[in-house]
């Protein structure tokens, strides 16, 4: 009569590379997509209409409420892509953040289609993908545990 003996499997640092291969590639990812949503963002709410317009032409044909408050929520997707993963507090925020900043791609993408802008579309694709890959990540993959 044979028995089978089940091993526990030792844990080496090998089984955990993926993992945190995973979290560097995130964290990474997090503070570009913060830099670029953040800069974009503070620009949209602090530039004068007619500085603004002549880099996005859209400023001038939309009300400056809107294009205000799409600045205020470009900024502040990117503030929670960094500060509830960074302090530990309420990190289930960043991958919220990240879906947020995905839906403002989305809506983003309708906009120039309706405009006929066809050539912004690649940057609201690598944008959307990116938080996408960031809201994925931290929701499935490597959520961020609480302190």
């Amino acid at each position: 009569m044979t028995t089978s003996t089940q091993e526990t499997p030792i844990l080496n640092k090998s089984d955990t590379r993926p993992h945190n291969r995973l979290n560097v590639a995130l964290w990474i990812t997090q503070l570009l997509l913060a830099a670029m949503f953040g800069m974009a963002g503070y620009m949209k709410l602090s530039e004068p209409i007619s500085h603004l317009s002549a880099m996005l032409p859209f400023a001038a044909q939309i009300p400056e409420w809107l294009v205000r408050f799409i600045g205020a929520a470009e900024l502040a997707g990117a503030l929670g892509l960094i500060l509830p993963a960074a302090t530990r507090i309420l990190p289930v925020l960043t991958p919220l953040a990240a879906s947020g900043l995905l839906t403002i791609m989305v809506l983003a993408s309708g906009f120039h289609i309706s405009r006929g802008e066809i050539s912004h579309l690649p940057i609201n694709a690598v944008l959307g993908s990116l938080a996408a890959f960031i809201a994925w990540g931290r929701f499935k993959k490597a959520p961020t545990p609480r302190r």
